[in-house]
């Protein structure tokens, strides 16, 4: 092999690792959708294409098929299709309840976060458009332009335990799809079914991805390019994917040597063990022993940052819509374990500072929910808390119940290893900003 045929090979490696970081996120959201959406009707956690799968309660202590589960909110889940055209979102009056729908593109940015924090909890309607539509949209509508085709709807409701789930759920009944073109809400619609398909099987979406070779991966990705655009920022990266062969619409890989069918083989694999090395140190700042992060849901042309969040947990919210600070040690630094006691104290007037509620939740150290007599899996200001005289708070977090304090504030811990994660939903500026920062967790024993 020639000295320039050497170098043509380590260019197409380090352009096939990068393009690999770069579409890693479309790919995986792909087959998310895939999976998500093989389902003839709606269930709990799948629905056809462009209606909402609602799931009807928190999971519990048994719950095994999602990490760090959330104990604050029933989720609304919706994958839409605008290819044809626009798809409308209505949603009911929540009467204050907090909710947020984050529409997620195809290449996992949040591009849009209706809710209370944005447009209220009003009844409204929202007309999401694609790229590529062209025409007019029936007249009260709020418009949304979606820079991709395919767009993934999280939504949560605010659920203040399972007394409330009733309520939840007319609420959940009321998110609504409605494609325009069988607009008016007032001439009834009734989605198509689903079909169910084989192809998308049980395997973890981040398990399909990390499957797929390089003829596989680039040629799916070259097909999701049609309908999912990059952006104009984007342009180093789409050059990248054009020099290993990759345009919209098509893979020229039948058309290279063996030599460069190994040199992108080996630049993805590299692509997917630096993705991976990356999400399992994720970037966070360390203040009182939390880990606080601060840049999700949007990421610019950081595109390792897009694909280790998207690896580590897909379907990140932005800072403006939820904080989760996640603590494993105390204020010693040593590690949070069931053998010893802990208190959480906040000083008066610095309880966690959001606009709408805040919990602190447990987990073991698998990030499931602790077993405990009471049940409780997260406790916070919609609960009965006892303050101290003073005005202050101590939440007590421990394995065995407290003897001379309050079992209100008590959050049960797991006799071995355990962390806890303080989420904050709408979190004020000065959470934002990083003025106010939760205190560390003190050992008491």
């Amino acid at each position: 092999m020639s000295g320039d045929a050497a170098l043509d090979t380590d260019e197409l490696a380090a352009d096939a690792r990068e393009a690999f970081v770069f579409a890693y996120p479309l790919l995986l959201m792909d087959a998310t959708r895939g999976q998500m959406t093989a389902t003839p009707r709606p269930t709990a956690m799948a629905a056809p294409v462009n209606q909402f799968a609602n799931l009807p309660e928190a999971p519990d202590a048994s719950f095994r098929s999602v990490v760090s589960p959330n104990a604050d909110t029933l989720y609304s889940s919706a994958w839409l299709d605008l290819t044809d055209e626009p798809i409308v979102l209505s949603v009911p009056d929540t009467d204050g309840r907090y909710y947020l729908l984050p529409l997620l593109d195809a290449w996992t940015n949040v591009f849009a976060s209706p809710g209370a924090r944005t447009t209220g909890t009003h009844s409204g309607d929202f007309a999401i458009v694609g790229p590529d539509w062209r025409g007019e949209l029936p007249r009260g509508m709020r418009e949304i332009d979606a820079p991709t085709s395919m767009v993934w709807i999280i939504g949560r409701t605010q659920a203040n335990g399972r007394s409330d789930y009733e309520a939840v759920h007319e609420v959940q009944s009321g998110y609504r799809l409605t494609p325009v073109g069988a607009w008016p809400r007032g001439r009834e619609y009734t989605p198509p079914p689903g079909r169910p398909d084989p192809a998308a099987g049980a395997t973890a979406p981040v398990d399909q991805v990390a499957a797929m070779d390089a003829e596989a991966f680039f040629g799916r990705a070259a097909r999701l390019l049609m309908a999912n655009p990059p952006r104009r920022a984007d342009a180093e990266a789409m050059a990248r994917m054009r020099h290993i062969g990759v345009a919209p619409g098509s893979f020229a890989w039948d058309s290279l040597q063996d030599g460069a069918r190994r040199a992108i083989s080996a630049g993805m694999a590299e692509g997917l063990a630096a993705i991976e090395a990356e999400g399992r140190k994720p970037r966070a700042e360390i203040r009182n022993h939390w880990a606080l992060i601060y840049d999700l849901g949007q990421y610019g042309t950081d595109y390792m940052r897009r694909a280790a969040v998207a690896w580590l947990g897909l379907g990140a919210n932005l800072p403006s819509d939820a904080l989760y600070p996640i603590t494993r040690v105390d204020s010693d630094g040593k590690p949070l374990n069931g053998s010893s006691s802990y208190v959480l104290h906040f000083e008066v007037g610095e309880t966690p500072p959001v606009h709408a509620f805040w919990s602190l939740t447990m987990y073991d150290d698998r990030q499931f929910f602790v077993d405990n007599p009471l049940d409780r899996y997260a406790i916070g200001d919609r609960d009965p808390l006892e303050f101290n005289a003073d005005g202050s708070l101590d939440l007590l977090v421990q394995h065995t119940p407290p003897v001379e304090r309050v079992e209100s504030n008590w959050l049960p811990a797991p006799a071995g290893d355990f962390n806890l994660i303080l989420r904050m939903y709408w979190p004020r500026a000065v959470a934002l900003d990083g003025t106010w920062v939760p205190p560390p967790l003190r050992r008491v024993d």
